[in-house]
């Protein structure tokens, strides 16, 4: 498995600053050019809270103890990403994420597996 990384993307930058604000509104002008890729990103205790999380390529990302209350994780792709110890109050995660999978990320620091949908 890859290591988690901080990503060179002016994007990721502003992640990485805890810019939520300012990555939400420059984040529609890269929207048209499809997902974003953020794979394998380091976030690593940053309060993301208020992130727009739709069209998003998290998958294999580190959330480890971020605050991520109130996130729609729902239009984003999580699969081997891993939450430990992060705060998830008020998260919204798809569908294809049993909550098992969720409690095991959060206090054992798992990767997400995803169900087929």
């Amino acid at each position: 498995m890859t290591r988690p990384k901080k990503i060179d993307h002016p994007l990721f930058q502003l992640l990485d600053e805890e810019k939520i604000d300012l990555f939400n509104e420059q984040k529609r002008l890269y929207a048209a050019s499809g997902l974003l890729d953020f794979k394998n990103a380091d976030l690593r205790g940053l309060n993301l809270r208020g992130l727009d999380a739709s069209g998003i390529d998290f998958r294999n990302a580190y959330f480890r103890s971020c605050d991520l209350r109130g996130i729609d994780f729902r239009e984003t792709l999580l699969e081997g990403a891993s939450i430990n110890r992060a705060k998830i109050s008020g998260c919204y995660f798809a569908n294809n994420i049993l909550a098992e999978e969720i409690v095991m990320s959060l206090t054992a620091g798992t990767r997400i597996r995803c169900q087929p949908k």
